[in-house]
């Protein structure tokens, strides 16, 4: 990762506001996929603890974070629903460029098939897939009000989870000596609901061959 692009320079030089904008991006623009969600919310959480003052010029109130941050991901998962909503199968018709990629859409959409509504809640801690998903939700056609619901339930877990897990582990001096290892720990954490489904998947898939 670029040294611009790290969560530290990011908070750093952006502050609150460039937070939001990022989560909000990451979670529903097209062109936002590259950018780190899960680190970025780990190291805000972090910094709102206070241990990492002396590291990062930033201060950070841990209530405005969890909030703004929450209402980022709500709200860039609604707007990548009504861009798949109105723009309908055509907006994927494209050719790959530096900010969209095809692969990127078949991971979206094969996500999704597999999981179903459930993936508008999972996708939210696969880089990537989470800034695809919901815009596929809306092409095709899926029930908004049942999107609402769950567009809500995976901002919590994602946006006010990973952020509070490094205001609290932020606080630990192992965190602050071994930060890097810590943000990997936190992704690897966050693919458990995923193995999770899958494996429940493939022990139903066997029940029913058998």
């Amino acid at each position: 990762m670029p040294e611009w692009l790290t969560p530290e320079t990011l908070i750093e030089n952006g502050g609150p506001i460039l937070l939001f904008l990022i989560i909000f991006a990451e979670s529903g623009l097209l062109v936002g996929f590259f950018l780190p969600g899960d680190s970025l919310l780990f190291t805000a959480g972090a910094v709102a603890a206070g241990p990492f003052a002396s590291k990062i010029d930033a201060e950070l109130n841990i209530w405005v974070i969890v909030i703004g941050c929450f209402i980022a991901a709500v709200a860039g998962d609604q707007v990548g629903y009504l861009i798949g909503n109105k723009a309908g199968p055509r907006l994927f018709n494209r050719e790959d460029s530096r900010f969209f990629k095809q692969e990127f859409v078949h991971k979206g959409t094969e996500f999704f098939e597999k999981f179903g509504a459930k993936a508008i809640i999972l996708a939210r801690f696969v880089p990537v897939v989470r800034t695809f998903v919901p815009t596929i939700a809306g092409v095709s056609k899926m029930d908004y009000g049942h999107f609402i619901r769950l567009n809500v339930i995976g901002g919590l877990l994602w946006a006010v989870g990973v952020t509070l897990l490094g205001y609290v582990f932020g606080r630990q001096q192992f965190v602050k000596d071994n930060f890097e290892i810590a943000i990997l720990a936190v992704v690897a954490i966050s693919l458990v609901p995923i193995v999770l489904e899958v494996v429940k998947h493939q022990r139903q898939k066997s029940r029913s061959a058998a």
